[in-house]
């Protein structure tokens, strides 16, 4: 685990999904209880997230498919945002494209440049379902927008065009876990 990170034992660690899952291609359901059993699936999220040294964690990355994820990393500033999101919403997405190396618990191993914007806001709500507003620069908001498109059905490598989009394809059929 990465120097700084948290780790109080709340949360189960549960097993990673890989590419190739079919929980990972299907858009995920919205929360609509805000119970004691949200609150374990996020403890179990961060656990999940910090026992494999993620920087953020969607659901369905964990086999289940709702609208929630968390997040542990820095924005541009070396700033840390901690926190989660439940049923959010990607209300801006600007500023300069920025293509820089990107991986994904779920494609282990694998990283490629990746374009994103340099600047993310997410709206959603918290456990108890109070709205929540994410505003993030940098790697917090390459964080942010990776993590929706989870959310959605999508990968990182969804993203990737021409040269490099071959290449992530071919690195990942030689894989063991594809």
């Amino acid at each position: 685990m990465r120097a700084g990170r948290r780790s109080d034992g709340a949360g189960t660690v549960r097993p990673i999904r890989y590419m190739g899952d079919p929980v990972l291609r299907t858009e995920c359901d919205p929360v609509r209880s805000f119970d004691a059993d949200l609150g374990r699936l996020v403890d179990d999220m961060f656990a999940s997230m910090y026992a494999n040294d993620g920087a953020g964690l969607a659901a369905n990355q964990i086999g289940v498919s709702l609208q929630i994820f968390v997040y542990d990393c820095d924005d541009d500033a070396g700033l840390n945002h901690v926190g989660h999101v439940v049923n959010p919403v990607l209300v801006a997405a600007d500023g300069e494209t920025v293509e820089d190396d990107e991986g994904c618990l779920s494609l282990p191993g694998l990283r490629f440049p990746t374009p994103r914007h340099g600047h993310a806001v997410v709206e959603g709500l918290d456990l108890t379902g109070a709205p929540v507003r994410v505003e993030g620069t940098g790697y917090f908001a390459r964080c942010l927008q990776h993590e929706l498109g989870h959310l959605k059905g999508r990968l990182y490598v969804d993203t990737l065009k021409g040269d490099a989009r071959k290449a992530a394809l071919r690195a990942i059929r030689s894989t063991d876990w594809s």
